[in-house]
């Protein structure tokens, strides 16, 4: 909500459906959440790539590389997730109002930001857990952020010294500890052109 009663919503002349006949292809938002290093960010560019091969357009938002930019003003704190998620949230609704097939990648933890992040697409949301148990997400750990969790170097990390909220009802879940990454991308590319 503006802060400013000054400040009114000034409508297009452009609705969404126009710029889905303009591309010829339908479009969705597909939020990908899950532990640190359990596969989301190299499931979605995966997933990204067949869809654009398919001709669809596309565009990935990456937590780590919004963090660089958008939300390099934030930390990790439970507050400073839930604004981290609350903006990437609207700026999805953007890319989807543009008729973009966006993939979002963020650990997003808690239920809460992703269930409003959800009201905002409404019915092309599409919730996807990335479920790999914490340990085989620690083995896979290039970055070393669990082991430095692990010895209170780090603070707020997601599976060590802070939570993770699993969606209750998401659309799909892939295990990536028992599938390949081919394999969960097909079934995920099944779900949004099927």
């Amino acid at each position: 909500m503006a802060k400013s009663p000054n400040v009114r919503w000034q409508e297009s002349h452009i609705s969404r459906q126009d710029r889905i006949r303009l591309l010829g292809h339908n479009n969705k938002v597909l939020w990908f959440t899950g532990l640190p290093s359990s596969g989301k960010s190299t499931l979605a560019a995966m997933v990204e790539k067949r869809l654009h091969s398919l001709g669809m357009l596309t565009y990935l938002l990456d937590g780590d590389n919004v963090r660089h930019g958008l939300n390099s003003n934030l930390g990790f704190s439970e507050q400073d997730r839930s604004e981290n998620i609350r903006r990437i949230g609207e700026v999805a609704k953007l890319f989807y109002d543009c008729g973009v097939n966006v993939l979002v990648s963020f650990i997003s933890p808690y239920r809460k930001d992703r269930d409003s992040a959800r009201r905002l697409v409404g019915d092309d949301f599409v919730e996807i857990l990335v479920d790999c148990p914490v340990e085989e997400c620690e083995k896979r750990d290039i970055k070393g952020l669990y082991s430095k969790a692990r010895k209170g170097l780090i603070k707020d990390f997601t599976g060590v010294n802070a939570p993770y909220e699993k969606p209750q009802k998401p659309e799909i879940v892939v295990d990536t500890a028992k599938n390949t990454v081919d394999g969960c991308a097909d079934e995920i590319v099944r779900y949004v052109t099927g």
